[in-house]
């Protein structure tokens, strides 16, 4: 199972748009303004989905979910290379919201339920974190690609690539191995009991609602800068090829982050909120130093929040033992998409008044939460089983 997750997730991100489409949008004239509510309209569309296809994932095949997923990308892709502009740039992002929907929470039980069939949940954070890794080493290569064929082919050259990946990554997705799970006695759940029974453990359980909202911080406020991290480099006066390649720069900061994922997973609270702290200092210098050199910064702070995640994730799948995995994951990613609005519409405002720089180092601040929640032990680890 290991080596198809990690070539579904390399080409799911092997997206020669991914480093450059925020240019592609600012070329076809939009504001700042406009790309922020494209990225809104990203957010609400997987956020309408996102608990009613987690709960969809536990009642049917998760499989076949992830295999229909990037085949939602691929038409995405398509139409904003084919005919760019504003409403066809948001059908698109509704697209990838209803991809996103459909595969978060059910790759993640997928592979977890598979270890502990296997009786190796232990390994879920490492498994994670490489699979992370491989995706982010494709974002990394589409970044050195793309700023090549960008050059000689324009952005219908790299939209093509990008669709090719996203059908390679559905046919891959077809190995994945799929057993469930279910006690003796455990009765089959419809989608309507499924989704009551995830609401109902993400309610009472202290230690799962203690992660949902460790997910929910820690993966939101990073992966809403990330979009707009060439914005930010190309605010220092670098040009359209060279932020292609810079952000292969961050990107391997990031995979860095994610090797280390198995490791701090076994840390407690008072390690994992040093962590943090220390992403979130690097994440402002990076940004304030206003220079390309900066950008090594900012790839540190992106390993580190990598990491992070990735940990969140662990405490929460651990946390979780009733018959709704998938569900309660997609309750994780729902809070998330919310945040992720939240962390949208702030970077527009703060934009305007402290420019880039100025927005990346003031929307650190979430994390000195999490890091003064973390230091008062509420989200100590929960081992497998044990929630």
């Amino acid at each position: 199972m290991a080596g198809v997750l990690y070539a579904y997730l390399f080409l799911d991100d092997f997206v020669l748009l991914y480093p450059v489409y925020t240019l592609l949008f600012s070329d076809t004239g939009l504001s700042v303004w406009q790309i922020s509510s494209l990225f809104v309209m990203w957010s609400v569309s997987s956020l309408v989905l996102e608990v009613p296809s987690g709960a969809w994932a536990d009642a049917t095949s998760r499989r076949r979910l992830v295999i229909a997923g990037p085949l939602l990308t691929a038409v995405a892709f398509t139409l904003w290379v084919a005919a760019p502009g504003y409403w066809v740039f948001a059908l698109g992002f509704v697209l990838w919201g209803l991809k996103s929907a459909l595969t978060s929470g059910a790759l993640e039980a997928l592979v977890y339920e598979e270890l502990q069939r296997l009786q190796a949940t232990d390994k879920y954070a490492t498994l994670m974190g490489r699979g992370q890794v491989a995706g982010v080493l494709a974002a990394t290569c589409s970044g050195a690609v793309a700023a090549p064929i960008i050059s000689a082919g324009g952005f219908a050259a790299v939209g093509a690539a990008s669709v090719a990946a996203s059908v390679l990554a559905s046919g891959v997705a077809m190995l994945f191995p799929e057993h469930r799970i279910r006690g003796a006695d455990e009765p089959e759940l419809g989608w309507a009991d499924t989704l009551a029974a995830g609401t109902r453990e993400a309610r009472r359980s202290a230690s799962v609602r203690a992660a949902v909202i460790l997910v929910a911080v820690v993966g939101s406020v990073w992966g809403a800068l990330d979009e707009y991290t060439p914005l930010l480099i190309e605010s220092g006066g670098v040009t359209a090829a060279d932020v292609s390649l810079l952000m292969v720069v961050v990107w391997a900061g990031a995979s860095a982050g994610g090797l280390a994922a198995g490791r701090v997973a076994r840390w407690g609270s008072t390690a994992f909120a040093a962590l943090v702290a220390g992403g979130a200092v690097l994440m402002a210098a990076g940004a304030l130093s206003r220079h390309p050199a900066g950008v090594l910064a900012l790839a540190a702070a992106f390993g580190v929040f990598q990491c992070a995640t990735i940990v969140a994730d662990t405490r929460l799948q651990n946390s979780i033992t009733g018959p709704a995995r998938a569900t309660v994951t997609s309750l994780a990613g729902m809070s998330t998409d919310v945040a992720t609005l939240a962390v949208y519409g702030s970077y527009a405002a703060l934009v305007d008044l402290s420019g880039h720089p100025g927005a990346f180092a003031l929307l650190m601040l979430p994390y000195l939460a999490i890091v003064f929640w973390l230091r008062l032990g509420r989200f100590e680890p929960t081992r497998p089983g044990h929630a």
